[in-house]
């Protein structure tokens, strides 16, 4: 059986389920948050409520996308969270988080994300960062470092270049696997992210600045000469001041914005 019951559901293995009941992490994780009654809450993926009922007591009110139909019944039909709550029974990777603005509120998005979707929906998530304030997500740890790590370390990739140019990244904390029902078989961390401001991001275009990173990483041991082939040359590399001979993980941000930019440039 590939299910556990926990409080009368079911963790369901496709869904990535995995519920947090530790309630010293919790009120950690609600501290990291800080919600306020004036705030734009979003939740992704509340399970069971553990995170959103601190938060919803403090806030009054939240909005929360929940993948899995019988726990979004259960919220919308929670005796008192109920009726605080806006619910939105889908997926998040295809839901439209600029529907959720108002005025000039900004979004504050928290959520324990399935950790086999992880990246494609910070990934999308990243495409609201002008209407979010912060972001507090609890992922796989390895997933948290491969984010905040920087050039010249094996974890430093794709998921690094892109998650800090769009955010300013910090660990918030670690939580070990015995935090969780079912407990999972890796260890999990919750991360903060701060929206960098439009003027700080200075690609010309992201999806290019995104085709560069898939280029560089996709075979990490080979150099740029090679793994940048398709893209520019290495009298172009050099041209723009990077050697060649180096690894994609060798390579800065700010390395990775001027060779996208001058792909848009030259090339387009």
């Amino acid at each position: 059986m590939t299910d556990k019951v926990h409080l009368g559901h079911r963790a369901r293995k496709r869904f990535g389920q995995n519920f947090l009941n530790d309630d010293m992490i919790i009120d950690k994780i609600v501290t990291a948050i800080d919600p306020k009654p004036t705030d734009n809450l979003v939740e992704i993926g509340p399970g069971l409520g553990a995170i959103t009922e601190p938060v919803v007591d403090l806030s009054g009110q939240l909005t929360v996308v929940e993948l899995d139909k019988d726990l979004a019944e259960r919220l919308i039909h929670h005796p008192f969270m109920g009726p605080k709550l806006t619910v939105h029974q889908g997926d998040a990777m295809k839901f439209d988080f600029s529907s959720l603005i108002k005025s000039d509120e900004k979004l504050k998005i928290f959520g324990n994300l399935p950790y086999n979707v992880s990246t494609p929906l910070l990934f999308h998530l990243f495409e609201f960062a002008d209407h979010v304030e912060h972001m507090h997500f609890m992922l796989q740890k390895e997933v948290v470092k491969r984010m905040v790590a920087g050039p010249d370390s094996k974890a430093f990739g794709r998921l690094s270049v892109m998650t800090q140019y769009y955010c300013h990244a910090m660990p918030v904390i670690d939580v070990p696997p015995e935090c969780f029902k079912p407990a999972p078989k890796v260890d999990s961390a919750v991360i903060r992210l701060i929206p960098k401001k439009p003027e700080q991001r200075t690609a010309k275009s992201t999806k290019i600045l995104n085709t560069v990173c898939l280029e560089a990483f996709n075979q990490r041991r080979k150099t740029l000469r090679n793994s940048l082939s398709n893209l520019l040359t290495s009298e172009e590399m050099e041209q723009l001041g990077i050697d060649a001979s180096k690894r994609a993980e060798n390579l800065s941000l700010a390395q990775f914005i001027d060779i996208a930019n001058w792909i848009y440039d030259n090339k387009q």
